[in-house]
C-alpha cells in the first residue's frame, strides 16, 4: 500500500467517524435517532468514505495537485482577495447553482441538469436531517393541531399541522421526486434521440445513473400514494424496495458518474487561475512570437509533463520545450515534419530560433463563435 493510499484511506475514517460523531451528537446521544433508518446511516458513511477516498486520491495526482494549490494560491493572490471573493459568491450562484456553464451548451439540456440537480438537493436537504436524527416533527403538548420542529435537540419553531408550511415541508420529498423524474425523462430523451450522445453513451457511466435516480423517485412517490390514497396497501414492501433503491445508489455513489458532482467545484480555482494569468506575463511562441497563453500556464504544463514521466525538450534546437510552441505552429511544424520525413529527409529541427521568426499559420475557418461558451472561445480555440 503506498503513500497516497494510506493517506487517503486515512482520511476516509476520519471523515465518516467525523460524520458518525456529529450524528451522534446531534441526534443528543441517539435519542432522536430511528433505528429504521440504520441501514440508510451506514450507506451514507460509506459513501462519506468512498468519496472521501476517491477525492484525496484524485487531489495526489500530479496535474490535479497543481492545479489544486494554483487555485488556492491565485484566489489569495495579494490585491485581489476582495475582488475574487466577489466573484467566488458569483462563479457559485451562476456556474454551481445555475448551472450556467451547461445552459450555454443547450436551453433543454440545462434544464434537464437543473431539475435533477435541485431536486437532489432538495431531498438531500431534507433526508439527510430527517436520518441522522438531527430533526424530527412532534406534536405540541396541549395543542394536538400545531407541530414543533426541534432541531439538534433544540425547538425551532411551531406550525399549524394543516397550514401551507406544513403541506411542503411533509410533502418536500414529494416534489424533489417530480423534478429529479422530469430531469431524468429529459435526459433519457437526449441519450436515445442525439446522435452524439448515442454514439458516447455507456450503460454503466450515462444510463445506471439515470436509472437509479428514477427508482428512488418513483418507489418514494410509492410510499405517499400507499399512505395518503390506499390506506397503506403494500406499505412494508415499497418501503424495502425503496431502501434498497437508495442504500444501492450511496454504495455506488463514489465509484460512479455522480463522482464528478463533487468535483465540479473544483472548477471555481481554474477560473481564478485564469484570471491571474491574463495579468501576468504572457509566454510567446518560439517559433512565431505571438503570446498564446501565460507563461505561468507554459511553466505548469512542463512541470507536470516531467512528474508524469513526459519528456518533450527538444534537445536539438533552439528551443528548450515543445509547450513553448502555440498550438497553430506546432500543427504546421508536425505537417512540415510529415513532410519531409515523406521526401526521406530525416533529422535536423523545424523550430527556428526566435531571431527567424516565421509568420503564425492562418486558416481560413477559425471556427470562433462555433462554440457554447464565447470568449471562452475566442480566447483559448486555436484552430
Amino acid at each position: 500500500m503506498n503513500r497516497d493510499v494510506r493517506r487517503s484511506a486515512t482520511r476516509g475514517l476520519v471523515a465518516s467517524s467525523t460524520l458518525g460523531a456529529l450524528i451522534v451528537a446531534g441526534s443528543r446521544n441517539l435519542d432522536h435517532f430511528d433505528a429504521a433508518l440504520v441501514a440508510y446511516t451506514f450507506s451514507i458513511l460509506f459513501a462519506t468514505f468512498g468519496l472521501t477516498y476517491r477525492y484525496s486520491m484524485w487531489l495526489s495526482r500530479p496535474p490535479t495537485a497543481l492545479y489544486w494549490r494554483r487555485g488556492w494560491q491565485a484566489f489569495f493572490r495579494r490585491g485581489l482577495l476582495i475582488r475574487h471573493a466577489g466573484q467566488l459568491l458569483s462563479r457559485i450562484g451562476l456556474d454551481v447553482l445555475g448551472n450556467r456553464f451547461i445552459v450555454r451548451r443547450g436551453q433543454l439540456r440545462g434544464l434537464t441538469h437543473l431539475l435533477i440537480m435541485w431536486g437532489c438537493i432538495i431531498a438531500v436537504a431534507i433526508t439527510f436531517p430527517l436520518v441522522f436524527g438531527w430533526l424530527h416533527f412532534s406534536p405540541v403538548p396541549g395543542d394536538l393541531t400545531r407541530y414543533e420542529a426541534v432541531v439538534f435537540g433544540f425547538r425551532a419553531f411551531r406550525f399549524p399541522h394543516d397550514s401551507t408550511l406544513a403541506f411542503f415541508l411533509f410533502h418536500g420529498l414529494v416534489w424533489a421526486s417530480f423534478l429529479v423524474i422530469a430531469g431524468v425523462m429529459l435526459a433519457m430523451r437526449r441519450r436515445m434521440r442525439e446522435g452524439g450522445a448515442a454514439a458516447l453513451q455507456r450503460f454503466a457511466e450515462d444510463f445506471m445513473p439515470l436509472v437509479l435516480l428514477f427508482a428512488v423517485s418513483v418507489t418514494g412517490l410509492m410510499l405517499t400514494a400507499s399512505y395518503t390514497w390506499m390506506k397503506g396497501y403494500g406499505f412494508t414492501f415499497i418501503s424495502i424496495l425503496h431502501a434498497v433503491t437508495v442504500i444501492g445508489t450511496f454504495l455506488w455513489l463514489p465509484f460512479g458518474k455522480f463522482f464528478h458532482v463533487f468535483q465540479r467545484p473544483a472548477q471555481l480555482g481554474v477560473g481564478f487561475y485564469k484570471d491571474v494569468g491574463r495579468l501576468e506575463e504572457k509566454a510567446h511562441c518560439r517559433r512565431c512570437g505571438h503570446a498564446f497563453t501565460s507563461r505561468m500556464h507554459v511553466l505548469d504544463l512542463i512541470e507536470v509533463e516531467r512528474k508524469l514521466g513526459y519528456r518533450y525538450e527538444i534537445a536539438a534546437g533552439e528551443v528548450e520545450h515543445y509547450q513553448w510552441i502555440c498550438p497553430p505552429c506546432r500543427r504546421a511544424s508536425f505537417v512540415m515534419a510529415q513532410g519531409l520525413l515523406w521526401r526521406g529527409h530525416r533529422g535536423g529541427s523545424s523550430l527556428p530560433c526566435a531571431e527567424a521568426l516565421l509568420p503564425m499559420p492562418t486558416f481560413a475557418n477559425r471556427g470562433l463563435g462555433e462554440g457554447p461558451l464565447d470568449s471562452e472561445d475566442a480566447e483559448n480555440f486555436h484552430p
